[in-house]
C-alpha cells in the first residue's frame, strides 16, 4: 500500500488488496467479484473446448481421406470384418507410433484412469499435426509404399511440424 498526503493524495494499494478491502466492506461487491471472475473462468474455458474440439473434428473429418485410402489400396475384398478392423486398427496405430511414439493399447495401459483415448488427450498442436498425418498418409498409400517406409516418413514429418508448431508465436496466443 502507498498513502500519499496533500492536495492530490490518497491511498494507493495494489489491485488485490483493493479487491480484499472492497470485499471486506461490501458483500455485495465481494459476490460481484466472485460472479464476474466465475464467469470469465467459463468464458476461457468455453473458448479452450471450442479450439479443441474444432481440431479434434478436422482430424476426424482428414481421417475419412485416410480411410478411403486405405479401404481402396490395403484391404483385400476376401478379408472379414474383424480382418478389415485389424487393418484400420493398424493403421491408426502407425500414425499414433509416428506422432506420439506409442500404440493407442501402449497409451491406454499408462493412462488406465484417463478418459477417451490418445487423440482425446492429444494438444491443439498434436492433433493438427495428426490430421496433416493423415492426408499424407493416404498419398503414401496411393503410392505405394510400404508401411515401414511410411512410418519413417511421418515420422520425421511429425517431428518437423511439431516443432514448427511449438515455436510458432500465433498457437501460443490460442493458448
Amino acid at each position: 500500500m502507498y498513502v500519499n498526503a496533500g492536495r492530490y493524495g490518497g491511498t494507493y494499494a495494489h489491485k488485490d488488496i483493493a479487491f480484499e478491502f472492497g470485499s471486506a466492506i461490501s458483500p455485495v461487491f465481494k459476490l460481484y467479484l466472485i460472479k464476474e471472475f466465475q464467469r470469465l473462468k467459463a468464458d476461457e474455458n468455453d473458448h479452450l473446448k471450442l479450439e479443441w474440439n474444432l481440431q479434434r473434428t478436422l482430424a476426424k473429418v482428414n481421417y475419412h481421406i485416410h480411410t478411403d485410402a486405405i479401404k481402396e489400396n490395403l484391404i483385400p475384398k476376401e478379408l472379414s470384418k474383424l480382418q478389415i478392423n485389424f487393418v484400420y486398427a493398424n493403421e491408426a496405430d502407425m500414425l499414433n507410433m509416428a506422432l506420439f511414439g506409442m500404440t493407442a493399447k501402449q497409451w491406454r495401459d499408462e493412462n488406465p484412469k484417463a478418459e477417451g483415448n490418445i487423440r482425446d488427450a492429444a494438444s491443439i498442436e498434436q492433433l493438427v499435426v495428426l490430421s496433416n498425418m493423415e492426408s499424407i498418409n493416404s498419398v503414401l498409400i496411393h503410392q505405394g509404399l510400404p508401411q515401414n517406409e511410411r512410418l519413417q516418413q511421418l515420422n520425421k514429418i511429425a517431428i518437423t511440424q511439431m516443432k514448427s508448431l511449438l515455436l510458432n508465436k500465433n498457437i501460443k496466443k490460442l493458448k
